[in-house]
């Protein structure tokens, strides 16, 4: 392990991003013991309650399984995680994974459709209105960050209308996820969120209370723009 000496600052944290990188990094395996507690803090230069303090961020992000009495061993992310791991996963030391971020833009095309779908089967009271104050925002916004932002706003309203707990956790994820890397997707979004009719068809679909019809028009506003940026990911990634 490259532990390096904590800032006092925000010591748990810091203790809690070191190990999380080791494991996001594959520097430690799944089955593979951690130090003790004590050696830990010893390298670490910290005290041994802040590194428990740590140890159980990273038990409950689902990164090592903690046994009384027991060595303290490292778990396979992929089996145990859960989706807030989403925007550590995507941005590693700087650095964008191409891999995590095609799976986000695949679960952006998969979820909205399905979301659009329950909006419209639900339309809960006051629906129409905050959808048209999203896309009116939408299409007033010059910049293309604050297009995006509007956009972004669009769907929360969406999937408000949806009124699914599962659809709602996801999409926080999955925005908490995105949001840092808008400035980056400015000009491969551009044609998405210029779309301002493409938005007026899927909401007035949702309103009307016509789930097919909003299937279809969801599909169509969110297709092109992951294609592009599903092929624009593979050309780096190769």
């Amino acid at each position: 392990m490259a532990l390096q000496p904590v800032n006092r600052r925000s010591v748990p944290q810091d203790v809690f991003e070191q190990i999380l990188a080791d494991v996001l990094s594959g520097e430690m395996q799944p089955g593979e013991a951690l130090p003790s507690e004590r050696r830990l803090a010893e390298v670490l230069g910290v005290s041994r309650p802040a590194v428990r303090e740590a140890l159980k961020r990273v038990a409950a992000a689902g990164l090592v399984e903690v046994r009384q009495g027991d060595a303290t061993t490292v778990r396979d992310f992929r089996r145990h995680a859960g989706l807030d791991l989403l925007p550590q996963l995507l941005l590693r030391n700087g650095q964008l994974d191409v891999s995590v971020a095609r799976s986000i833009l695949e679960a952006r095309l998969h979820n909205g459709p399905k979301v659009a779908e329950l909006a419209a089967e639900r339309r809960p009271a006051g629906m129409a209105d905050r959808l048209e104050e999203s896309i009116a925002a939408l299409a007033s916004a010059q910049d293309p960050l604050d297009q995006q932002r509007h956009a972004l706003t669009f769907w929360d309203d969406v999937v408000d209308g949806a009124d699914s707990i599962a659809f709602r956790l996801m999409f926080n994820t999955l925005r908490a996820a995105y949001e840092p890397a808008l400035p980056a997707l400015a000009t491969l979004m551009a044609a998405e969120v210029g779309q301002t009719q493409a938005y007026r068809a899927l909401a007035a679909a949702i309103t009307a209370g016509k789930p097919a019809v909003a299937v279809t028009a969801a599909r169509e506003l969110l297709e092109p723009a992951t294609t592009a940026l599903v092929a624009a990911l593979n050309a780096l990634e190769g």
